[in-house]
């Protein structure tokens, strides 16, 4: 037993006699926030250049850590300005690693990405949120793999090789990964794939897309010819994934293919606003019309559960109160006491109530 650990467990039991009304948990968080077991933390400890834009991350979680499996994202959150700011990232580590490893690219103009990957020192405490997201391979593994992926849409397929890998080297006899980046220079992990596609069965296509343009579906089948015949895993832009996604629905079997975009849908709906209570945190946000519940929340400073901001995992949820709230998506109103509500991709119609 570590001399910290042993200090640890003694401070967590003196917490809970000596603390009214606050929890031990609370009093630890306040104390280090890696030892909150409710507001999971994460210290850098690690960087890894990969290219001039994009960074890796070596995360050591606090105690409160929940492992992801290969594939998901995780929610960070960096505080800016003093205000807590949140992203979905892949998890490119595997489960089992000691450290988390999630891998940034800067995005131009984007105040969050560029903070992680080009001003974000070792010793940077960060906020976790939990893993999340159905971008993963099934039990058992499928014979014949297809990963078909475009600059930073690498990192959930790496989680999957390097875990591969690792444990089940023979999934990747005969398996393909279709990777397109600008130039060699610029492939995300490039010298990691290429020393994967040498030493097991994998076989590594990298198109540079300065040179041989965009992939197209046709392009796809002239080095893939019977990707009909696989189980396929895409990521990357939005025009690639639209257009091979109406390939395999024209041409080959869609439940045969696993999409994962990261960026959400445009909002299709509209919300009158109004002011938003948020009630357990005891905060107060103006949200205009159309503009998500999460969004506001934490432009006022509310710490609100998040995770993948699409309305996909749920993990923003919180109950309605009072008012009503208009789902951005569908359109549709939900004004009952009780209701479920997704906070990333609900508006406010009218001054609403949320408990969160």
């Amino acid at each position: 037993m570590g001399v910290l650990g042993a200090i640890g467990r003694q401070a967590y039991t003196a917490a809970g006699w000596l603390t009214q009304p606050l929890l031990p948990d609370d009093l630890l968080g306040t104390l280090n926030p890696m030892w909150s077991a409710s507001e999971p933390h994460a210290r850098v400890v690690g960087l890894r250049r990969e290219t001039a834009d994009t960074t890796t991350l070596l995360l050591k979680p606090g105690r409160a850590r929940t492992r992801h499996v290969p594939g998901q994202f995780v929610g960070v959150g960096v505080r800016l300005d003093g205000v807590w700011h949140w992203r979905t990232y892949s998890a490119t580590s595997r489960p089992a690693d000691d450290l988390l490893a999630v891998t940034v690219t800067a995005i131009p103009g984007g105040a969050v990405s560029g903070e992680l990957a080009h001003r974000t020192p070792v010793g940077t405490v960060l906020r976790l949120g939990p893993p999340a997201g159905e971008f993963v391979l099934p039990q058992p593994v499928p014979e014949k793999l297809l990963f078909v992926t475009a600059g930073s849409g690498i990192t959930p397929v790496m989680g999957m090789l390097r875990e591969l890998a690792a444990t089940r080297p023979d999934a990747l006899d005969g398996a393909v990964l279709v990777h397109c980046d600008r130039t060699p220079r610029d492939v995300v992990f490039g010298l990691e794939l290429r020393a994967l596609a040498a030493s097991t069965g994998l076989r590594l296509v990298e198109r540079h897309t300065a040179l041989e343009g965009r992939l197209s579906p046709d392009a796809l089948g002239d080095c893939v010819p019977d990707w009909a015949a696989r189980q396929a895993w895409i990521c990357g832009p939005a025009g690639m994934l639209d257009d091979l996604t109406a390939h395999w629905e024209r041409s080959g079997d869609p439940d045969a293919l696993h999409v994962e975009r990261f960026v959400p849908p445009a909002f299709a709906g509209d919300s009158a606003g109004g002011t938003v209570s948020f009630t357990t945190s005891g905060i107060a946000a103006e949200a205009g019309p159309g503009t998500p519940l999460m969004v506001a929340g934490e432009a006022a400073g509310a710490v609100l559960p998040n995770g993948c901001r699409m309305g996909i995992c749920h993990t923003c949820v919180g109950r309605l109160r009072s008012g009503a709230v208009r789902d951005l998506n569908t359109g549709e109103l939900y004004d009952t006491p009780g209701d479920t509500v997704r906070t990333c991709v609900s508006g406010a119609a009218g001054d609403v109530e949320i408990e969160l």
